[in-house]
């Protein structure tokens, strides 16, 4: 296992090891084999390099990695961040996902009605899931708390347990544009970069072939005297004509191919889940939303300020994009529409990592708020 050694290195080594210098001399043995092994690994992926196209070697990798990956919290993580591969059947979002978006807007709809025909109007919304009643001796998680009541938009928050931050729950109404629109408007990034002064950067790193997800990575100023953030995350899309309704889920990953950079500051907590109900049609005016979102922005500041700066923040981002929404409309500004373009068929006009495909499949809800947060 140890390579041959001379007599006189032998000598000198079994003399080092007598001196107490032991752990220095398998210190730097293991150097010497992860050296080679790493050598090795990189000579092996220049082979396949020239052998296979982009997507084959990104293919080669999952199954690779399946192969290797072991329980959760295993070593195999490492390896992959090692690697420089984003491992997408661990990171991809799920229908489940998805469905757990709808179905919360779903329960919402239902207790407003309930609340509507009572004449009770301000209760804050507190869905809640099979398993919560599986968990009464659990942490129950807090009731949510009204921040703000306006005509067409309410806002509410809870405590994280265990954390110092909060999460945000947005339910409001527009009746002057049309979901598909509204949709377009968040989704399309060239866009967004015109009327969101805030963006420093925002782009596809990759895109998933199976699920149509992707990472995205999204920098913006914070107030000052803050540091700007950046955000690496995965976001899936789905459009439900059939059951008239759109949803939009973000989160917060990792990925080799965007290291942390001293100029930011990296946001590693970060969930939103946006669901779009219209009133009639996808092209007619007026529909419902729901916003459901937590982060944690890496300030010194105590909760009560970045709770202040996200209630303060958001009705004014809202009005921003309800505005870019309308100029894009009354204008004819040119947005993607990625109603009628399926996440698939997106994910194949480029390839994964191709920045110049940004305005395809890129910008999100998501990052749309946490420059307040």
């Amino acid at each position: 296992m140890f390579p041959r050694r001379p007599p006189a290195t032998l000598a000198a080594w079994l003399a080092g090891a007598r001196g107490g210098g032991l752990l220095a001399v398998l210190a730097n043995q293991c150097r010497f084999v992860t050296g080679l092994r790493v050598r090795r690994a990189q000579q092996i992926a220049q082979l396949y390099g020239r052998l296979y196209s982009e997507s084959s070697r990104c293919v080669l990798l999952g199954r690779l990695w399946r192969r290797l990956r072991g329980p959760p919290g295993h070593a195999s993580a490492l390896m992959a961040a090692l690697a420089g591969v984003f491992v997408w059947d661990e990171e991809r979002i799920q229908e489940e996902e998805l469905q757990r978006s709808i179905n919360e807007m779903k329960r919402l709809e239902e207790m407003s009605n309930v609340f509507q025909s009572s004449g009770v109007e301000n209760r804050p919304p507190e869905p809640k899931t099979p398993a919560e009643g599986n968990e009464k001796s659990k942490d129950k998680e807090e009731p949510w708390e009204m921040v703000m009541d306006k005509k067409h938009f309410k806002l509410w928050r809870r405590p994280i347990p265990g954390t110092h931050l909060y999460q945000y729950r947005v339910f409001g109404t527009y009746t002057d544009v049309t979901p598909r629109q509204f949709f377009n408007v968040q989704l399309d990034t060239e866009y967004r970069k015109k009327w969101d002064a805030l963006v420093i950067k925002l782009e596809v790193i990759e895109r998933d072939v199976v699920s149509g997800s992707e990472v995205l990575h999204w920098v913006t100023h914070f107030p000052y005297p803050m540091y700007s953030r950046d955000y690496v995350y995965v976001r899936r899309y789905s459009v439900d004509q059939e059951n008239n309704v759109m949803v939009l889920v973000s989160r917060a990953v990792d990925h080799p191919s965007v290291p942390e950079s001293p100029e930011f500051v990296r946001v590693r907590s970060y969930e939103s889940q946006m669901v779009i109900r219209p009133h009639k049609s996808f092209d007619e005016n007026g529909f419902d939303y729901l916003l459901t979102y937590s982060d944690n922005p890496q300030t010194v500041f105590p909760r009560y300020c970045v709770s202040w700066m996200v209630s303060s923040g958001m009705p004014d981002f809202l009005e921003k994009l309800h505005m870019a929404t309308l100029k894009a409309k009354n204008m004819e500004i040119k947005v993607k529409d990625y109603i009628s373009t399926k996440p698939l068929e997106m994910s194949s006009e480029a390839k994964p990592t191709a920045p110049s495909s940004e305005r395809k499949s890129e910008g999100s809800r998501g990052p749309a708020r946490i420059e307040y947060a």
